[in-house]
Order: C-alpha cells, then structure tokens, then sequence
C-alpha cells in the first residue's frame, strides 16, 4: 500500500529528482492506474540506453502538458539495470530535461511483467500504454510514437471523458 501511495503522489508532483526515483513492481504500476480515477495515465517504458525511446520522451512531455487541464498525468517507468537506479537514471533524465515523473521498474522476469500492462507486449521498448479508467479507455503501444500520433491517440482518450464516458473496445481489466 505504502509503495501505491508514493506512485499516486509522485504523479502529483511536477518533477522527479534523484532522491525521488522510487523502486516500483509492476503490480504497484498496475494499480496506479487501475484505481478509480477521473485523469488520464500516460505510462512510458523506457530505458537510457534506448534511442527511440528517448527520442520520444520530449515530445510526451510536451503533450502532456499541454493537456494537464484534462487531468493527463505522465509516467516514465525506467527498465534500466538495476546497477543504473537511481544515480544514473536521475542524472540522465536531468541532463535530458525530462521534467516529470520518473520510477523504476525493479522486475527481471518480463514474461511475467509485460502480461500485466498488455498479453501481447513482447518487452520491446518504447512502450505506452493509456489508460482512462473512468470511461473504460485503454491503448497499448509497443513502438515509438511521433508527436502527433501520440498527441492524437491522447485526444481520443480525453474526447471520451467529454462525450459521456463512451467505452473504447478494449477496457481496462478489473484485476
């Protein structure tokens, strides 16, 4: 529980610092943005060794605040090696300016992880997923997304909170 309370504060503050990187599990991710919420979760897989992924990290920050008044909330879930957390990930990410929130996966076994967030993540990074747990909204995907693209699939989930709570086709799964 402790660990859930940090992840719903930590997406309450506006940057992490290296002190602030928590040591997240997968199941404490899941339940960030599984509970009963009215905002829009965001949750990015990276790593600092992943090109594409860091190439896309700006532009989802730049989005998503852009759209902070619709309750958007990023996360950047690091999956790192353990020998980066949290000095490396915290001076990376500070050197890169991404000014948000910021956690790390402490999980080796991807074959249990990546079922959690979608049954056909094979572990490759870039991944995001969105989740609008009000409306039932829920996209995952496993490549890099442009700014637009991301923009787009961003205004679909909020479109929905402003049409009535429509469902998508794929909801989220009560655990």
């Amino acid at each position: 529980m402790k660990k859930i309370l940090v992840v719903i504060a930590f997406f309450c503050c506006a940057a992490a610092k290296a002190q602030d990187i928590p040591r997240l599990k997968m199941t404490d991710v899941v339940k960030s943005f599984t509970a009963t919420s009215d905002s829009i979760y965001v949750i990015n897989f990276w790593a600092t060794f992943c090109k594409p992924c860091v190439a896309e990290i700006p532009e989802f920050i730049k989005v998503t605040n852009k759209y902070k008044k619709d309750k958007v909330k990023l996360l950047l879930v690091s999956l790192d090696l353990p020998s980066f957390y949290p000095k490396r990930i915290a001076t990376f990410a500070a050197k890169n300016n991404f000014a948000t929130n910021i956690a790390w996966l402490d999980e080796t076994d991807a074959d249990y992880f990546c079922p959690m967030i979608d049954k056909a993540w094979s572990g490759a990074i870039p991944a995001t997923i969105i989740v609008n747990t009000k409306t039932g909204y829920k996209k995952f995907f496993e490549a890099e997304m442009k700014e637009e693209e991301f923009e787009k699939e961003l205004q679909k989930a909020i479109a929905e909170v402003k049409m009535g709570g429509m469902h998508s086709i794929d909801p989220v799964e009560p655990e």
